[in-house]
Parts: C-alpha cells; structure tokens; sequence
C-alpha cells in the first residue's frame, strides 16, 4: 500500500456504500487509500467476505446500517456519521477515483477553495466487461462526486438518484471510473429490476417534481440539462421513443464503432432495457 504523506492526502471524508461488495470493495478502497483523510464503509450487513477484506484497512471506519434504499443510506450517513472533513466524496463500491482525478482535486484544494463552491460534478467513465464506454451519447455523463459539508444530499428517488449541492459546483475534466457489472447475467437481473422501479418513476415524470430532485432545466448545469433530456424523452410516444434513442445512440452517436462489447452494451441498455421500462409502463396502465 501506498501511503502519501500529509501534503498529498486531501481533505476529504470517502463514504463508501457496501452490501456483498467482495469483488469490488478491495479496489475501490485502494483508490482513495492515502489519498484522502478519511474513509468510511457504510454496509448494510454483508454476508459474503466483504468485511473481512475490509478489515486489512486499519484506516477504514466501518459502520452497519439496514438498507431502506439508496437515498436513505445515504442521507442516513450525512446526518449520523462523525464527518471530520469539510467536504465529503461519495462513492459506490464499483466506483474507483482515478489518480488524475485525485491529482486535479489536489490542486485546487492547494489553491483553496472559494466559500461560494460547495461542490465538484465528475463524470462517470463507464467499463463494460473490460471497455470503456465512449460513444454513444454515454460519455460524458456528468455526477455531483464531492460536496460541502451541510450543503449536500441524495436527492429522495427510488430509482437513478443524484447528489444535490445547494450553490456552486466546480466540474471537473477528469472521471471516476464505473465498473458497471461483472457479468451478463448481474447487469440483466439488475435492469430488470431497476426497469419496474424506472417505470413507475416515469409515470410519476408528468407530474410536479417533489423537492428534494434535480430540477430539469433546459438552461441548467449539466445534471439538470440531462434530468432535462429524460423528461424530454418521455414525452415521445410509448415504444416509439425506443428505437429512435437506439437509432440515436446507435447510429448517430456511433455506438456501433466500439466492437462487440459496445454492440452488446448499447443494445441492452439503450434498446432492451427501455423497450422492458415502457412494456412495463404499458402494463401498469393497462392494469389501472
């Protein structure tokens, strides 16, 4: 392990959420291992070797938690973990900051940071069975990483949640990388999973936006601008919608020039999994 010295590591508290993460917990720790002042592991009680791995990290602070959903794990974490930083890094265990990120951080925490920024917006870097998703329309898509302590949260979804920074967010120009499956059959049995929960948020689109969500604005930051492009794309007509945005990320977008792993990314999750969200819409309006 590579520990830096106290210039090197930067102000920040990692809170990593776990459940059964022990393909992926090792690499996400040793991401950020030494680089930044403190980590917590939020689990809520894995059963594999997810713990036990942790454990080689005498720095990681861990704590149980029973899982609601993800925004809750989250804000829970905010509002009941000992945060000894000023500004707080969330990470998912699949995530790993990559070290031109940590160094970009590095600058600007050096520089100090202005009390009118409460935040950093990165882009995901997408791994598909080993490739870096590129095309597409997929890169870059823009997430709140880092926030001001009190001046951050999850924003209150069942399904696709976002970081909230109330104020200005600095976007940065390098990525955290998103090591999105480890399999075929995890990435369809999550989708299919996710399609119900995504069906019923897009039902619920039409409606006023609660507080609590990234707004969608035409004219806003990059996440509302995309929050945006969803809105938009629901407002197309059911199952249509679908081959258009495949045809979109497909063709237009060149989703097609990313070999066989790009082939088989973009068609399920630009194709089968909306066609699965709107033939799920489909039947709960049937249904009602």
């Amino acid at each position: 392990m590579d520990f830096k010295t106290e210039m090197d590591t930067l102000p920040l508290t990692a809170i990593i959420l776990t459940y059964n993460e022990e393909r992926n917990i090792r690499d996400c720790i040793e991401s950020v291992y030494g680089y930044v002042d403190e980590i917590y592991v939020v689990d809520s009680f894995s059963t594999d070797t997810t713990l036990s791995i942790i454990s080689e990290y005498p720095q990681v602070k861990v704590v149980q938690h029973e899982f609601g959903n993800y925004s809750i794990q989250r804000n829970w974490a905010f509002d009941n973990l000992d945060i000894r930083n000023e500004f707080i890094f969330n990470m998912d265990a699949d995530h790993r900051a990559m070290p031109e990120l940590l160094d970009e951080l590095r600058t600007y925490f050096k520089k100090g940071i202005a009390a009118n920024i409460n935040g950093f917006m990165a882009s995901r870097r997408t791994m598909f069975l080993g490739r870096w998703i590129k095309r597409g329309g997929h890169y870059p898509i823009y997430h709140a990483i880092i926030f001001r302590k009190g001046f951050g949260q999850c924003e209150i979804k069942n399904y696709d949640q976002h970081f909230i920074i109330k104020g200005e967010a600095i976007v940065l120009k390098n990525n955290v990388i998103d090591i999105i499956t480890e399999s075929l059959s995890t990435f369809t049995e999550r989708h299919n999973k996710w399609s119900t929960l995504e069906a019923e948020e897009a039902i619920a689109y039409s409606q006023e936006m609660d507080a609590g969500r990234v707004e969608a604005e035409k004219d806003g930051n990059v996440m509302e601008y995309r929050r945006y492009q969803r809105m938009k794309y629901y407002s197309y007509p059911i199952f249509l919608r679908v081959f258009l945005y495949f045809f979109y990320r497909f063709i237009l977008k060149g989703g097609f020039r990313e070999g066989k792993e790009g082939m088989v990314f973009h068609f399920l999750q630009g194709f089968w999994f909306r066609f699965l969200v709107d033939a799920k819409i489909w039947e709960l309006k049937k249904n009602k």
